[in-house]
Order: C-alpha cells, then structure tokens, then sequence
C-alpha cells in the first residue's frame, strides 16, 4: 500500500545539510571567531547529511510501495500567468538520486575527517561540501525549471569555491575560474532552451510543459524556422556538455583535481558531472521528439567516451588518471541518452557514482600514505603496506572495466548493447566508440593499479635524485617516459614538461603539513614506508565497496526492464526500440553474468589487463617502443588534443583582441573623441569669441552695427521673396 509523502519532510532533506553548512561556516571558522570549533562543526555537517540520507532511504521505500508527489512548497513571485515557486516532484528518478547523492556525501564528510585533518581549512572545507549536498538536491529534486537553474548554478558557484579551496596557490585559482568560465558557456546554452520552453508554453513547471508538448512539435523559432524543440533540446544539453565535461566543454574537469581529493570524489564522480545526466533524462518526454536532438547527443558523448580514454593512458599523476576515467564515463553515459536507453544512463550514474567515489578515494588513501606524492612512478609494491586501500581500489577498478558481475558489468554492457540496437544517425560510431572503449578503460586502469600497488618498489628515494632514477632504468615498470629516457633529446623536453606538471599538482593536493616536512618535499623521505590510512578513511573504502560488486546485480531487472522508472521516463519505443530489444533478449542477471564471458566487451577487457600487466609488470620496454614509433600520437595526448591551446588562442586570444578593440577603436576613438572633440570645439569657438570681448566701446558698437543687417537678413531673407 503506497503512503503518502509527507512534503514537510521532503523539506528536512535539502535543509538539514544546509544547517550543518551554515553551523560549520558561520560558527566554526577563523572569519567569525571559531566560536564552536572542529568538533561541533564536524558533528553539525554529518548529522545534517545523515539525516538527509535516512530521510531519502525512507522517500525511496514509500516510491517502491507507489507513492509519488508533486507540489510546491513555496511561491516565490507570480508575474501575470507565470508562477514561480520552490517545488520537489518525487518519483523514481528523483529518489534514486537523492540516495546516491546523500550517501556518497556521507563518505566523503566521514573521509574529510581522516583526509583534512592537518588543514587550517578544515571546518570551512566541510561547510563547503555541505553547502554543495544542498545545492544538488535542490536541482533533483526540483519539480519546475526555475528551482532547476538555481540548484545548476548553485552546485557550479560550490565547486568554484572547492576547486579553489587552497586559494594561495596559483594553480587552484587558474583550475576554479577555468572551470567556472567553461561551465557559463554551457550555462549560456542552457538558459536559452529554458527561455525557449517558457516563451512556447508560458509555464517553468515540468508538467506543464511536458503537456505542451504535441504543440511544440509544430513550432519554430521565430525568423529562422529551426523547430523548436530541436533547438530548446540542444540548447538544454549544451548546459549539460558544461556541467557533464563533454567533448569540447570537457577542459575544466582534468584541471579541477587541484582540489582536496574529497571534492574530486563527492563533486567529478558521484554528484555534479551527472546533472546533466540526470537533466536530460527528467527531460525525456522531449528530447524523444527530436531524433537531431539525439544524434547530436549521441555524436557528442561517443567523441567523449572514446577520445577522453585515450588521455588517461599517458597520465602519471594517480587523480587524473581516475579524472580522465570519469570523462570517459559520463561519455557512456551521454551515448545512452542519445540512443534513447534513458534507463541505462541513469543505471550507469548510479552505478558509476559508487565505484568511482571508491577509486577517487582509494586514490586519496594512496596520496595519504605517500605523504601527498601523487607521482604514479614514486610508487610500486603498496600492495603489502596498504592492504585495505589496495583491496578496496582492486574491486573498484574491476568494477570500472566491466567485469562480469560487477555493478559497473550491468550498466556498461547495457549500454553498449543499446547503442548496438540503435537505428540513429551516428550510431555507428557511437558502437565502434564504446567498444573500443572497453579496451582503454581496462587498459590506463590496470596500468594504474600495477603501478601503484604491484612490482617494485620506487618510493623512500632521495629527492634529489628520484626522478632521476625514475627515468634511467628500463628495467623499473613505468611509463612509455621512464622506459626510453634517453631515447632522444626531445623526449627529454616531454619529460621534463611531465615532471613540473607533477610538482604543480603535488603543490595543489597538499595540505599545510608539507611545511613541517623536514626535508621540504612532498613524498616519504628515504628509508621511510607507506602506511595504512586511519579508518575514518578506510571505513568509506569498504562501505563503497559494497555496492560497487553487488548493487548492479539486484537493480539492472527493475530499473532497465521493470518498472522502477513507469511513468518518470517515457521512451518511444516505435521510433528508437533500442531498450524493448534489450528486455527480449533479457535473462536474468545471473545469465547475463555467464553469458558475458564469451562476450566481445569481456574478451578486449581481458585484453586490456593482459596488455597492461604486460607492459608494465612483465615487459616495460614494450611501452618504450610504443613511444618511439608513435611520437607524433603521444604528443598529440600529451597536449589533451591542443584543445586548452585552441581555447587559449581563439576564445581567449579573442577575448583580448576584442577587448583591445573596443578600447582602441570604441573608448580611446570614438568615446574620447567625442569627449575631447567636443572640448576641443568649445575652446575654438571661445578663442572666437573672446577676441571682440576687448572692453572697448567702437569694438562693441562695430558688433552691433554688424548683427543689424544679420538679424534682418535671417528673419527678412530677401532670396525668398
């Protein structure tokens, strides 16, 4: 029997991380006297967020049993027709995220405490990440587009602070506005498409709209003809490109990770970069309308999948390599969407949101018992120091590959077998994009894992001669840099560029502790060993390990074939029948498990690890050869496509060149022109003037005798007459 939703309640979830927020910020930082310092602060955001997260596992069980609600709970303003107002629509989707969204959070606060506790920011940084729970789930639970737009903005003005946390160091403050700036182009986007649903429908109320929606068929936009639909459809998921790191608004996320790693978890995995995920699938009544909608959807997130992975093989540093990862992911994600496997994308935020956060922190933990070294290739034989973390990132990475099983096995081959179903333009690419994805994803995956946790030992080594040695010994499993150090004197440049962006990252990913490091460095100090992380951080690793193995196998039957998401997502199954031919050839998810064995995805995965494990354990030279017969590629990764040097030169280089014109041509010629020209003309007249203004009587008179006829001729012209 389905109970009924109690709004006031629904209230509490948003609210409460917002107190704790307020507590932590006002009350617990330097800026207002630290009045109740880090205990209560820490106290106040984790019993904000937990009481959040039971709250939403209880929404959740009342959606299972058929309860649902739509309402608002609050208006705003009502401007002739259009009413605006705080609202919250709870149905499946809307549950299921508030679950992700307050549960990941919850690991991330307990982590903070293990992560953050030498940092003279720690009551401000947890103030921060509650502030941000709040924010998301205002957008997800959102039930009109204007509530929408403030959670958007909210979550982006958030991650703008928390990027920027360490606010002293240059790097930071580059990464926040290059994301903040990237994230208003999708915005820009973003508001169009709501501007253009609104001017049709007269209405910011989901419902409402969706209502319309056999009207909006017909539209177009005014003095162009475009339909409407299809152009509000691709302006709503330009918003999402910014906030979901597509290809090309995707440059802002690698740089991003020179926040706390807790962010990156909370923020790059599980929570932000899936709004737009979540948009577009809440929004599903119309993009199925548009088929040019969902090829350009489709197009995009295969770019993505694909080309994103492909960076993560180069990466030394251990957080961009899981952050290329995610781009990768959220491409997957992006292809379903297009594909109109609404179900599988939202399967696959879910199940991503869990083993991700587990690899974001694993990689933390790593960071912690390496005393903030995040060099891939200072590390090696963690495996025995570090038993929790290298257990708990093994299940995760496993779980990323797809392997059988596995959450991320559920919704990853989902996914590509929707696509494989799909009859839309672009799906061909799409196919060959996820396929050979799962060869890349397996392949700079296990290359991490084997580096950190397996073989020998690179750690403990004096710092002056560290990467010395990191690049001398072919022998050492390492990058294709290490294994061909003197291969040639340019490859020494790349090297070097590797190496000072890996001091600029340790710079970024460090607490104040490196200042009371008696040798001055980041890294463990010769003769000294890693060690296991405390367990507020290993408690979160095991916790999100759970769900990481087994979450996929109990949820695949009723979110992609059952009806968890009945009347929340609405697919056409006439014209995009991708999911129904899924459900035919459906037998289980015990079945599915055996039958993926045989399975092309299964078999270049296993390929990937082999690969990898060949590499890197087994055979580094192999690398070596790769770098010297494909230099050309390996610059071409190395310098992320040219993509940050093509915004530079073009939008930025733009931007100033623009700027200098209007200061040029605009201020400096035409408004100063004015300005002085004006000037410049009253004191040409007055020199005139003051030349009859002599204080002599005649003068005077001669003046007056000549304004005479003047005055006769103007008003008594005699050319007239």
């Amino acid at each position: 029997m389905a109970g009924q939703i109690n709004p006031n309640l629904l209230l509490a979830v948003p609210l409460a991380p917002l107190a704790g927020s307020a507590i932590a910020g006002l009350l617990g930082t330097k800026f207002f006297g630290d009045v109740v310092g880090r205990k209560v602060s820490t106290a106040a955001t984790i019993a904000g967020v937990f009481i959040a997260m039971v709250i939403s596992i209880m929404t959740l069980n009342q959606v299972l049993d058929g309860a649902t609600y739509n309402g608002d709970v609050y208006t705003w303003m009502t401007v002739g027709t259009l009413k605006m107002a705080v609202g919250f629509q709870i149905d499946a989707l809307s549950a299921m995220m508030m679950c992700v969204v307050t549960s990941v959070s919850l690991m991330v606060h307990i982590y903070t405490i293990g992560y953050m506790a030498e940092d003279d920011g720690y009551d401000r940084f947890f103030s921060y990440i509650s502030l941000f729970t709040f924010s998301m789930l205002m957008l997800v639970m959102s039930n009109n587009f204007l509530q929408l737009f403030f959670g958007w903005e909210a979550v982006g003005l958030v991650s703008y602070l928390l990027i920027g946390f360490w606010y002293t160091r240059p790097t930071a403050i580059f990464a926040n506005m290059k994301a903040f700036l990237v994230n208003r182009v999708g915005d820009f986007g973003f508001i169009l498409g709501i501007g253009l649903l609104l001017a049709a429908t007269g209405t910011m109320d989901y419902q409402q709209v969706f209502a319309h929606k056999a009207q909006l068929v017909g539209m177009t936009v005014p003095a162009t003809g475009w339909p409407l639909l299809t152009a509000a459809c691709i302006c709503l998921f330009i918003g999402a490109m910014g906030k979901s790191a597509q290809f090309p608004l995707h440059v802002w996320l690698p740089d991003s990770m020179e926040g706390p790693t807790p962010i990156s978890a909370l923020i790059h995995a599980a929570t932000m970069v899936t709004a737009g995920i979540f948009m577009v699938s809440r929004m599903s009544p119309l993009f199925e309308l548009s088929d040019t909608a969902l090829s350009f959807i489709l197009v995009i997130g295969s770019i993505t999948a694909l080309f994103m992975g492909f960076l993560g093989i180069i990466q030394n540093d251990i957080k961009r390599v899981v952050a290329y990862s995610t781009l990768s992911q959220l491409g997957y994600m992006t292809v379903a969407l297009g594909a109109s496997a609404y179900n599988a994308a939202v399967f696959h935020l879910m199940t991503h949101a869990f083993f991700k956060a587990l690899l974001f922190l694993g990689a933390g933990s790593v960071i912690i018992g390496m005393h903030h070294d995040q060099d891939m290739r200072n590390m090696g034989g963690l495996r025995k120091y570090m038993p929790i973390t290298w257990i708990t990132s093994l299940l995760g990475s496993l779980a990323l590959i797809g392997t059988p099983f596995f959450s991320g096995f559920y919704s990853k081959d989902s996914i590509i077998e929707a696509v494989h179903a799909s009859h839309l333009w672009g799906s061909g690419f799409a196919y060959f994009a996820v396929i050979a994805g799962v060869f890349v994803t397996a392949f700079y995956s296990f290359r991490m894992y084997f580096l950190v946790f397996h073989g020998k030992e690179r750690f403990g080594l004096a710092h002056d001669h560290a990467h010395e040695h990191a690049h001398a010994h072919d022998a050492r499993p390492a990058t294709p840099h290490d294994a061909a150090a003197h291969a040639h004197d340019a490859h020494q440049q790349v090297v070097a560029a590797h190496d000072h962006d890996a001091h600029a990252l340790h710079d970024a990913d460090a607490h104040h502790e490196e200042e009371e490091d008696d040798h001055g460095h980041h890294g463990l100090a010769p003769g000294q060993k890693p060690h296991e992380s405390p367990w507020v951080v290993t408690l979160p690793l095991v916790l999100l390990a759970i769900p990481s193995v087994i979450i996929g196998f109990f949820a695949i039957k009723p979110m992609l074939y059952g009806d968890f998401f009945k009347n929340v997502i609405f697919i056409d199954l006439e014209k995009h029948p991708a999911m129904e031919e899924l459900a035919h050839e459906f037998g289980g998810a015990g079945g599915m498990g055996v039958h993926a064995f045989t399975s092309l995805p299964f078999l270049l995965a296993l390929a990937g690890v082999v690969a990898a494990f060949y590499c890197y354990m087994i055979n580094p030279r192999v690398p070596a050869a790769f770098y010297k017969a494909l230099k050309p590629i390996h610059t071409l990764l190395d310098n992320k496509y040219y993509m940050d040097k093509f915004n530079e030169v073009v939008f930025a280089g733009g931007a100033r060149m623009l700027g200098k014109g209007l200061w040029q041509v605009g201020d400096r010629g035409l408004i100063e022109g004015i300005v002085n020209g004006s000037a410049k003309l009253v004191g040409w007249f007055s020199t005139i003037t003051r030349t009859f203004q002599t204080g002599y009587i005649y003068h005077y008179a001669f003046v007056m005798i000549l304004g005479v006829p003047g005055t006769l001729l103007y008003f008594f012209p005699f050319w007239r007459a």
